[in-house]
């Protein structure tokens, strides 16, 4: 059974060539309707770029955190006095303008991260690290955290300044010489490159989801 709109095409006495052309003609006109895919842009991703130089005027600084799922990590560096922003995004890796989709397949070299902006006259970069960062997740498990397997879960620091990367190497020394984690510390320690933005429904997972996902807690 033909439907309205062929009937509508094939008419009384039309030859099946002339049917045919009007055919091709509806097809590539819907075809001309349907919208083009979105270019692979982060627009919010470049304002937060510009934001960065407006916080280090204001006298704060920035911090990239990697350990794990995102969602956990902002959820408590969030709560932290002194810390004034934290946002889920990607860094560490080659491909531009990641989405969640090419980041989660653990081919581009990205980890998930949190950029923090903080008050260094509340909380110290090396407190953040040694206070918070380093008992958060657990930074003897190479490319792993929980149940989340893959390079883009790895323990990493990425420095902004060559101050913040000094310091964080020492921290890194002297958690491990505490003992307080029983196994070898692989936390990454790296310079910063471009951090880009996770899509909206990351941001804020664990505000927006009480009940979600996470591995990450404080440990005594």
């Amino acid at each position: 059974m033909n439907d309205g709109s062929v009937n509508t095409i094939r008419g009384r006495g039309q030859s099946p060539l002339a049917w045919g052309v009007a055919a091709c003609l509806v097809a590539l006109a819907s075809i001309g309707c349907q919208k083009p895919p979105e270019p692979r842009t982060n627009a919010a991703a470049s304002a937060k770029s510009a934001d960065r130089h407006e916080d280090l005027e204001a006298g704060r600084e920035i911090a990239l955190l990697a350990g794990g799922c995102f969602w956990g990590m902002e959820e408590i560096l969030r709560q932290i006095p002194g810390v004034l922003d934290v946002e889920a995004g990607y860094t560490g890796g080659s491909t531009k303008n990641p989405r969640y989709s090419d980041v989660h397949t653990g081919f581009t070299g990205h980890a998930e991260a949190v950029r923090v902006v903080f008050d260094p006259g509340r909380i110290s970069y090396e407190e953040l690290l040694e206070k918070y960062f380093f008992r958060m997740h657990d930074p003897t498990t190479k490319n792993r955290q929980g149940n989340d397997v893959g390079t883009q879960y790895r323990s990493a620091i990425f420095a902004t300044t060559p101050q913040q990367r000094e310091i964080a190497e020492q921290v890194k020394e002297r958690v491990e010489a505490s003992g307080f984690w029983k196994k070898p510390i692989v936390t990454q320690i790296a310079d910063a490159g471009p951090f880009t933005l996770a899509e909206e429904e990351h941001q804020d997972y664990l505000q927006k989801h009480p009940n979600g996902y996470t591995c990450h807690f404080l440990r005594d």
